[in-house]
C-alpha cells in the first residue's frame, strides 16, 4: 500500500499539471497588461488599483459587423479586455455569421469551446485525430462542445443572420486558422511544403497565398 501513494501523488499532480490554466493561489490577481514581466500569463496589478472596471466589459451585447469575406466575426472577452479574469480560467466570444457565413477551420491549443446559439442555425463540427468528422446542425437554444485542441468550424447556411456565445475553461484560449497559419505565416511557409503536403502546384499556393495575405 505504502508504494501505492507515491503513485497516486504523481497522478493528482499529473492531472493538475494537464488543467487548461492553473489555479489561482488568491482571491484575485487582475492582469497588469502593461507590466514587462514574463510568465505564464500575466503579472499581478496592485490590489491598490484595482477597480470594477477590471471586470468588466459590454462588448458582447450587441452583433458585430460581418462584412468581410468569411461574412463572420468573433468578438472576444478574454483576459485582454477583462483583466480580471486573469487566474480564473475563463472566457467568453461572442460570433456572427451573415447568411453564408463561415468561421473557418480552426483550433484552440489551450480550451475546449461550448458553444451556446443566440439566433439562427447553424452547421458545425470538429474532426477528431483518427480523421473522423463528428457534425450537427444547431439552432437557437441549442448547445455544441468542441474538444480541446481539435480543429472545428461553424457555418451559417441559412438565409439570416446567426449568432452564438461561446464559453472556454481558459482566459486566453488561442485561435490558430488552418488557413491562416500555414498560408500567411511570416516569415511564409516554402512553396514546396504546402504543394506536397496538399499535393497542388505552385501557382495555386501562391494565389492563396496573395489571398489571405494581411491587409497592408
Amino acid at each position: 500500500m505504502a508504494a501505492v501513494v507515491p503513485l497516486l501523488v504523481f497522478f493528482a499532480l499529473v492531472s493538475s499539471a494537464v488543467a487548461s490554466d492553473p489555479d489561482l493561489l488568491q482571491d484575485i490577481c487582475v492582469a497588469d497588461l502593461n507590466s514587462g514581466v514574463k510568465m505564464n500569463g500575466f503579472a499581478c496589478k496592485e490590489a491598490s488599483n484595482v477597480s470594477a472596471a477590471d471586470f468588466f466589459f459590454d462588448g458582447l451585447g450587441k452583433a458585430g459587423q460581418t462584412n468581410n469575406t468569411m461574412g463572420s466575426l468573433v468578438t472576444a472577452a478574454n483576459v485582454q479586455k477583462i483583466p480580471g479574469l486573469n487566474t480564473l480560467g475563463v472566457s467568453l466570444s461572442r460570433i456572427d455569421y451573415a447568411p453564408g457565413g463561415l468561421n473557418p477551420p480552426h483550433t484552440h491549443p489551450r480550451a475546449t469551446e461550448v458553444v451556446f446559439v443566440l439566433e439562427g442555425q447553424l452547421d458545425v463540427g470538429f474532426i477528431t485525430t483518427a480523421n473522423v468528422l463528428i457534425s450537427k446542425t444547431i439552432s437557437k437554444g441549442d448547445i455544441f462542445v468542441f474538444p480541446r485542441g481539435l480543429v472545428h468550424f461553424q457555418k451559417n447556411n441559412g438565409d439570416v443572420p446567426a449568432a452564438v456565445i461561446a464559453a472556454f475553461n481558459s482566459q486566453l484560449p488561442g485561435t490558430q486558422s488552418i488557413a491562416a497559419t500555414l498560408f500567411a505565416a511570416s516569415p511564409t511557409v516554402a512553396d514546396n511544403v504546402l504543394t506536397k503536403a496538399f499535393q497542388v502546384g505552385t501557382k495555386e499556393v501562391e494565389k492563396i497565398k496573395s489571398r489571405l495575405a494581411p491587409k497592408k
